[in-house]
C-alpha cells in the first residue's frame, strides 16, 4: 500500500542530522526524497564511524551514523559549485513539492537555489531552511552544532547530577537531542504547509532554529521558570514534582521507581515491607513527599537493595506500580516488547548489503510505512532521477559526467 505522501517528491539538500532526520520521516510516509550529495564526497556522516559496514568486497563502508538518518532515499551526485550543477538542482527544484536545506543563512543563494529565486519558477515549492539559530536576529550569521545548543537552549542546566552529588556538572543527552527535535519539528511543519497548499494553491517559506526547537522542548521546566521566576535546577534522576520518581540501586543494579499518586504509594510501601511510610503525615500525599524527599529517600534506599531488578519488576508491575530496569542499547533490542513491535529493521541495498535500522513509530492502518529502500550508496540513482525526472538522454548525463557536474 502506498505511503500517505505518495506523490510528493522532497528535494534534499541536507547533511548530519536534523535535516535528514526530517527526509528520513517524509521518506517513510511515502514521499520520493532527492538527496543530493557532492560527487566523491557526499554526506559528512558517511564517515562518521566507527563503526562502519563491511561491503560485500571487504572495503569499508558507509558509517551507522549516517544509516540512522537516511533510509528510504535516492542518492543523487550532484556538484552545486559548477554552473552545470546549479541548473540541475534548479531544475529539479522546479519538479519537486518540498525542498529541505540546512546551509548557513543566505549560503544558497549565490546558488540562485534561495527560497525567492525557486519560488520564481516554482510558487507552489515548500521550502525548508534549517539552522543553528534560525534566518533572523543576532546569532543569524553563526553556525549552530546540537551540543552548544543544548548547552545555550537550557536542557543541560537540568541534566545530570545536583550541586554537591558526586560527579556534579550540566550533562549533555546521550543523543542529539536538539537535532533531532528539530527534525521532527520541520516534518511537521512541511505537513502543515502541505495541507495549506492543498486548500490555496500556494507554497511558503519555513524557518527552523536549533535554539527555537530546544527552548521549545524545555516544556515543564520551561513554564516551572516562567511561573515562578526561579530557574529549575540539577535533581539528577529525581523528578522536581514527584516523590518517589528516581533511580534506586537494587540487589544486582538499578531500577527506575515512577510513583505518580498516592495509592500507588501505599502499594510501593506494602511490596517494600514499609507499609507505615504510607500512613506517616509527612508522607501521605505527593506534596508531603516532596516537601520531605530529604527524609524519606534515604529510608526506602535500604529496603530496594533486597531484591534484584527483575524481581521488583515482577511484584511491582503486578500492582500496577509503574517501574522498570534501565537496559543497555543491546537489551533494548533483546526486549520481547521491541522485538514484538517489530523495530529492528535490516534493509538490503542494490549490491546486496544488508543495512540495519530502527522502524519508525507512526503505524498508519491504512498507509503502513514499507521500508523498501535502504540508505543508499553515495550516488546510486544519479542517472535514473536525472533521466526519469529532468528528462535527459544518456548522452546528456555522460556530458555532464565528464564535466564533473554530476558524480
Amino acid at each position: 500500500m502506498p505511503g500517505p505522501l505518495q506523490n510528493i517528491r522532497v528535494l534534499d539538500l541536507t547533511r548530519v542530522l536534523a535535516g535528514p532526520w526530517a527526509t528520513q520521516i517524509l521518506a517513510d510516509f511515502g514521499a520520493e526524497v532527492i538527496k543530493v550529495e557532492k560527487p566523491g564526497e557526499g554526506d559528512d556522516t558517511r564517515g562518521w564511524g566507527p563503526p562502519f559496514l563491511t561491503n560485500p568486497d571487504g572495503t569499508r563502508g558507509d558509517a551507522a551514523y549516517y544509516l540512522s538518518a537516511n533510509r528510504g532515499k535516492k542518492s543523487v551526485a550532484i556538484d552545486m559549485a559548477k554552473p552545470e550543477g546549479q541548473r540541475l538542482l534548479r531544475e529539479l527544484a522546479r519538479q519537486s513539492d518540498v525542498l529541505i536545506e540546512n546551509f548557513k543563512v543566505g549560503g544558497l543563494k549565490k546558488y540562485g537555489l534561495d527560497y525567492e529565486s525557486l519560488k520564481a519558477i516554482n510558487p507552489r515549492l515548500i521550502y525548508c531552511s534549517i539552522t543553528g539559530f534560525g534566518q533572523t536576529g543576532p546569532y543569524a550569521q553563526r553556525a549552530g552544532y546540537d551540543f552548544m545548543i543544548q548547552g545555550m537552549g537550557g536542557i543541560m542546566s537540568v541534566t545530570g547530577q545536583p550541586d554537591g552529588a558526586p560527579g556534579a556538572e550540566p550533562i549533555k543527552a546521550g543523543v542529539a537531542y536538539a537535532d533531532v527535535f528539530t527534525g521532527l519539528y520541520a516534518t511537521i511543519g512541511v505537513l502543515g504547509a502541505l495541507y495549506h497548499r492543498e486548500r490555496s494553491g500556494e507554497g511558503q517559506y519555513l524557518d527552523l532554529a536549533l535554539l527555537d526547537t530546544q527552548v521549545s522542548v524545555l516544556a515543564n521546566q520551561a513554564l516551572y521558570y516562567l511561573v515562578s521566576g526561579v530557574p529549575p535546577k540539577r535533581v539528577g534522576n529525581a523528578h522536581n514534582n514527584i516523590v518517589p520518581y528516581q533511580t534506586f540501586a537494587t540487589a544486582d543494579g538499578f531500577i527506575i521507581i515512577a510513583v505518580g499518586n498516592d495509592r500507588q504509594f501505599r502499594e510501593f510501601t506494602r511490596i517494600a515491607g514499609v507499609p507505615e511510610f504510607a500512613d506517616d503525615p509527612r508522607f501521605q500525599t505527593n506534596r508531603g513527599r516532596v516537601e520531605n524527599r530529604e527524609i524519606l529517600i534515604p529510608l526506602l534506599k535500604g529496603p530496594m537493595q533486597q531484591r534484584t531488578t527483575a524481581q521488583w519488576v515482577e511484584v511491582l508491575e503486578a500492582v500496577a506500580v509503574p517501574c522498570g530496569p534501565i537496559n543497555m542499547i543491546d537489551q533494548v533490542f533483546a526486549d520481547p516488547q521491541v522485538a514484538a513491535r517489530g523495530l529492528r529493521l535490516a534493509l538490503q541495498r542494490e549490491d546486496g548489503t544488508v543495512t540495519p535500522g530502527v522502524a519508525n513509530p507512526v503505524r498508519f492502518s491504512a498507509t503502513p510505512v514499507a521500508y523498501s529502500k535502504a540508505p543508499p550508496a553515495l550516488g546510486n540513482a544519479t542517472e535514473e532521477v536525472l533521466r526519469r525526472v529532468l528528462g535527459l538522454t544518456s548522452e546528456e548525463v555522460a556530458r555532464l559526467r565528464d564535466s564533473a557536474s554530476i558524480g
